[in-house]
């Protein structure tokens, strides 16, 4: 497992990746549920989604989440804005905590695994020192806590060769 955060041309990059024993079509299926978000997250963030359920991922779709960061309440709406079964997709932020947000998901068969890959590429209100002071903790956490709980779901995943 790898995750790596880096100032952007504008704002920051972040990317995780894993490799989960879970077969490509598998864990395809378990990210199309826009639900389980709520399993990939910390409980401590309370992330919740609003969108009635079912939700049937594809281009241009919304969904609404409620969170709490640092405690404080938040409403974060996204939209799937690209949607390539079994290979990727991309949601990005329309309202929410950051200034601007886009998260790639890439899946890769890597045999009988899949290998996880993330890109988000975000801005902060505050720039570099509130991202330094604040944000970067807290994202490195969110996608550790999700790359743990990927490998937990999917058990017996090896570690992520660089």
């Amino acid at each position: 497992m790898t995750l790596t955060i880096v100032k952007a041309e504008r704002g920051f990059h972040l990317n995780a990746e894993c490799l989960v024993a879970a077969r490509l079509d598998e864990v395809f299926d378990f990210f199309s549920n826009a639900t389980n978000l709520e399993r990939l997250t910390p409980p401590l963030i309370r992330f919740e989604v609003l969108t009635p359920a079912p939700i049937t991922m594809r281009e241009g779709l919304l969904i609404d989440y409620k969170l709490r960061i640092r405690g404080v309440p938040m409403r974060w709406q996204s939209e799937i804005t690209a949607w390539q079964p079994q290979g990727y997709f991309v949601d990005e932020q329309r309202r929410g905590p950051y200034s601007f947000w886009r998260h790639q998901h890439r899946f890769e068969a890597a045999g009988d695994q899949t290998r996880v890959i993330d890109d988000v590429y975000y801005g902060v209100p505050g720039g570099a020192l509130v991202h330094t002071l604040l944000v970067r903790r807290d994202v490195q956490k969110i996608f550790a806590y999700r790359q743990q709980t990927l490998e937990q779901l999917f058990p017996a995943a090896s570690s992520l060769q660089p």
